[in-house]
C-alpha cells in the first residue's frame, strides 16, 4: 500500500487515509501523493486545474496550469464530468458559469479573494443607480453575483480593448481594481471612466519603492509588472524618465508574462506579481534568473489549497461550487460579450 509522510508530524499513514498534509518536500512523498491524485482523478472522471499562483506541487500535478479565465475555458471544453479547480472561489465559480452541466469542486471553499470581496452586488447596484446609463465593465476577478450585474467583463490583457470598444460618450463604471482601472484610464485617456477603489491586497503591497530599488540594483533586468500592482505607475514613470529603458518595462497579465518569459533574451527579469508565478516562469525558461520584486507577495488564500485539501476533494467530492442558474446565466452573458469583442488572452 502506498504511504505518505505527514510533513508536520513525520508519521506515515496509508494514502487513502491521508487528510491534511500542508506541504510535501521529499521527492518520494511528492511522487506517491501525485500518483494517488492522478489515480483518484481517473476514478472520478476529473480534470485538475491549477492557477499560476498555486503551490509548486499543486501546479505540477495539475492537468492544466494557467490564469483563471483560460482554465475556465479549458473546463468548459473538457470531456471530464468533474472539474477540480485549485484556485480561489471566484475562479471556481467562473468555471461553473461556463460549464454549468459539470460538477465543480474547489479543494477548500474558504479560499476567498480580497479583490473579489472589495465590491458586492448590492454595492454595484447602488453605484449603477448613481450613474444611470453607464456601461459596467467588470474584471473577471469578481464574484458570480457581480458578473451578473455587469454589462461586459474584461481581463487584464484586454481591459483597454474592451473599454475602447464602448461609445466614447457613454460613462463607464470600471471595477473592482483601482490599479488596473488607472492603467486603462491612462492608456485610453478616457475622462468618463469611473474606477471602483478596490484592490488585491497582495498586488497592492508590491510598491514603487521596492521596484525602484530592485531595478537600480540590476539595471539590465527586464521588468514584468502586473497591472494590479501598486507599482505599475512607478514602472511607467521609470521608463518615462529614462531611469529604466522603456523597452525593458512590460505591463503584463500572468499569461502575458509566460509568453514573454519564453522569448526573453535577458539574463534576469524582475517580476511584480504573486510569487507563485515564478514557478511557471522558471519552467518556461530555466536559463533566466526570474526574481520577485517583493518576496513576501504571497496570497494566503491561494496557498490554502494544500496537497491534503486536493486529496480530500478528490476522495470525498468536496467542496462543490454551486451557482444559482439565473445568476449564472446573467454572468455568462457578460463573459460572452467580452469574448465577442476580442479573444481575452491571459485572464488576469
Amino acid at each position: 500500500m502506498t504511504v505518505i509522510a505527514d510533513p508536520d508530524t513525520g508519521a506515515h499513514e496509508p494514502a487513502t487515509d491521508l487528510v491534511e498534509p500542508r506541504s510535501l518536500t521529499d521527492a518520494d512523498e511528492i511522487g506517491s501523493w501525485a500518483a494517488e491524485i492522478r489515480r483518484l482523478a481517473r476514478e472520478r472522471d476529473a480534470v485538475v486545474l491549477a492557477h499560476n499562483y498555486q503551490r509548486p506541487e499543486i501546479q505540477d500535478v495539475a492537468d492544466h496550469t494557467g490564469d483563471s479565465l483560460a482554465l475556465s475555458r479549458i473546463a468548459a471544453a473538457s470531456d471530464a464530468s468533474t472539474i477540480v479547480f485549485c484556485g480561489v472561489h471566484f475562479m471556481a465559480e467562473t468555471a461553473k458559469i461556463l460549464a454549468p452541466e459539470k460538477t465543480v469542486l474547489i479543494p477548500d471553499e474558504r479560499a476567498g479573494c480580497s479583490l473579489a470581496d472589495s465590491i458586492s452586488a448590492d454595492e454595484l447596484r447602488a453605484w449603477k443607480a448613481e450613474h444611470p446609463g453607464a456601461v459596467v465593465v467588470s474584471y473577471v476577478n469578481t464574484t458570480a453575483a457581480v458578473k451578473a450585474e455587469t454589462d461586459v467583463c474584461c481581463t487584464s490583457s484586454n481591459a483597454v480593448e474592451v473599454v475602447a470598444s464602448i461609445d466614447p460618450d457613454r460613462e463607464v463604471l470600471f471595477l473592482p481594481d483601482q490599479f488596473l482601472g488607472a492603467h486603462v484610464r491612462r492608456v485610453t485617456g478616457r475622462e468618463n471612466l469611473h474606477v471602483w477603489a478596490g484592490e488585491c491586497h497582495v498586488h497592492a503591497g508590491i510598491n514603487g519603492a521596492a521596484l525602484t530599488a530592485k531595478a537600480q540594483a540590476d539595471p539590465d533586468a527586464d521588468l514584468f509588472v502586473h497591472p494590479e500592482c501598486g507599482c505599475a505607475t512607478s514602472a511607467l514613470y521609470l521608463a518615462g524618465t529614462g531611469a529604466v529603458p522603456a523597452e525593458q518595462v512590460h505591463i503584463l497579465s500572468t499569461g502575458g508574462m509566460l509568453d514573454a518569459a519564453k522569448n526573453t533574451t535577458k539574463a534576469s527579469v524582475l517580476v511584480a506579481t504573486e510569487v507563485g508565478m515564478l514557478h511557471q516562469l522558471r519552467r518556461a525558461n530555466p536559463l533566466v534568473d526570474f526574481r520577485a520584486v517583493n518576496d513576501r507577495a504571497s496570497c494566503g488564500y491561494m496557498k490554502m489549497i494544500t496537497p491534503g485539501a486536493l486529496l480530500r476533494a478528490l476522495r470525498e467530492g468536496r467542496d462543490e461550487v454551486v451557482v444559482d442558474p439565473a445568476t449564472a446565466a446573467a454572468a455568462r452573458a457578460s463573459v460572452q460579450r467580452m469574448i465577442a469583442i476580442g479573444q481575452p488572452g491571459g485572464g488576469e
